[in-house]
């Protein structure tokens, strides 16, 4: 006894637009994921100035003073 096969319809596309289409999870998570990586990195309390020689902030003033000048 032989059992039929079934034919896989192929679909032409009509013009020359690709489409995809996404779940809502594929672009969420790799935000997510993202996101947490980053906190982990610089996590709260970690941020601290910059304790560097005044001549830079000195410097930057007067850029800024002949900017506005």
């Amino acid at each position: 006894m032989t059992a039929r096969t079934q034919t896989r319809s192929r679909r032409v596309p009509t013009d020359d637009a690709v489409e995809v289409r996404l779940p809502w999870w594929a672009v969420v998570l790799p935000a997510l994921a993202f996101a947490a990586l980053l906190l982990l990195i610089a996590g709260p309390g970690q941020a601290q100035a910059a304790t560097g020689d005044p001549a830079v902030g000195r410097l930057l003033g007067l850029v800024l003073s002949l900017l506005s000048g």
